[in-house]
């Protein structure tokens, strides 16, 4: 799935843990993979992947609490359908 969300400059800098933004000036809007949830010291996160690279965050990767930036309020995703050989043929919003 995809998604977008405000990019604060606080968010430069994460390293480790659920992100939550806490200070920092709006830097812009960002869209990134959404794969999967958890929850980690009671609070409930989106795992994401960046495109920055593997040296940022957690190898390119990055917790957000949900509903922190507007993670939540753009998400996307999409099926496939595939035709009688298997094989997609169009994709479906």
């Amino acid at each position: 799935m995809e998604t977008a969300f405000e990019v604060y400059s606080d968010f430069m800098n994460y390293q480790s843990g659920v992100y939550q933004h806490t200070t920092g000036t709006l830097e812009g809007g960002h869209a990134v993979k959404m794969l999967g949830w958890g929850t980690e010291s009671g609070v409930d996160y989106w795992l994401c992947a960046n495109s920055w690279g593997t040296s940022w965050g957690i190898s390119g990767f990055f917790k957000i609490k949900q509903g922190d930036c507007g993670i939540d309020q753009a998400v996307y995703g999409c099926t496939a359908k595939t035709g009688a050989t298997g094989k997609p043929t169009k994709a479906e919003f």
